[in-house]
């Protein structure tokens, strides 16, 4: 039995039949994190994974149905590590995920280097002004913006982890792609699989997914659109059973 402390509650995974604990009063889950657990590749029974960024545990969760490797998922608050703990042990996967309080700079102390298959990260998206309140709340800053740690912070630690032809996978911001495409190749991880997702036909993609490869050869495929609302406002063929699963 879970205990639930505050303000937590259970929500479904339904297509991964799964619960995670979440809270309002902590920055919650997004599709976004669902579409990187989707595009990500992963082994299925050899290897290991790293998830950095964690919060909640959305993503180790989500790869877990997919996968038997160990999956480690590193998170610097300590209230979400705690609720992703509980998560996994709800769900029973605690001999398969494991969670690590520790700051994404610090990943020499936390884990070995050049040890790791796959990588993913869903990082804070927005750069930080010095000096300004970008929300009331602490949890959705941390989330949200580069406070703690930046888009290179991230990308260096995957780097790190990375055995050579190890994978890495990002979900962010269109607008930062460039600086994304420039880091990637600074820390030795060669882009090799894009692709922009749009609310619905017509409008500006408003999220990336993006995969790249430790010292990798150049080769970069641009693939489909991905939609997530058709024009009755519904989930798309693909979104729906991203979240829901296969009827």
């Amino acid at each position: 039995m879970v205990v639930l402390k505050e303000d937590e509650r259970l929500d479904y995974l339904l297509a991964e039949d799964m619960r995670i604990i979440q809270s309002p009063s902590v920055f919650s889950f997004s599709l976004d994190a669902v579409l990187l657990a989707h595009f990500s590749n992963i082994p299925a029974r050899k290897g290991k994974i790293v998830d950095l960024c964690s919060g909640n545990g959305i993503i180790p969760l989500l790869l877990s149905a997919r996968t038997n490797v160990e999956i480690t998922g590193i998170e610097i608050q300590e209230r979400l590590a705690d609720m992703a703990n509980r998560s996994i042990l709800y769900n029973k996967k605690e001999n398969q995920i494991s969670i690590k309080q520790g700051d994404v700079k610090e990943i020499d102390k936390l884990l070995h280097h050049s040890h790791y298959d796959v990588v993913t990260c869903n990082p804070p998206y927005f750069e930080s002004a010095p000096g300004k309140m970008e929300n009331m709340n602490e949890h959705y800053t941390i989330a949200r913006h580069e406070v703690l740690c930046s888009l290179e912070d991230t990308i260096q630690a995957s780097s790190y982890l990375l055995k050579q032809g190890g994978k890495a996978a990002f979900v962010h911001r269109p607008g930062r792609l460039m600086d994304i495409l420039a880091l990637m190749r600074k820390h030795r991880v060669e882009p090799k699989r894009l692709r922009l997702v749009y609310p619905k036909p017509g409008k500006e993609a408003n999220t990336l997914l993006i995969e790249g490869m430790k010292d990798g050869k150049p080769d970069l495929k641009i693939l489909p659109p991905l939609y997530v609302y058709n024009e009755n406002h519904e989930y798309t063929t693909e979104v729906h059973e991203i979240l829901y699963g296969k009827e």
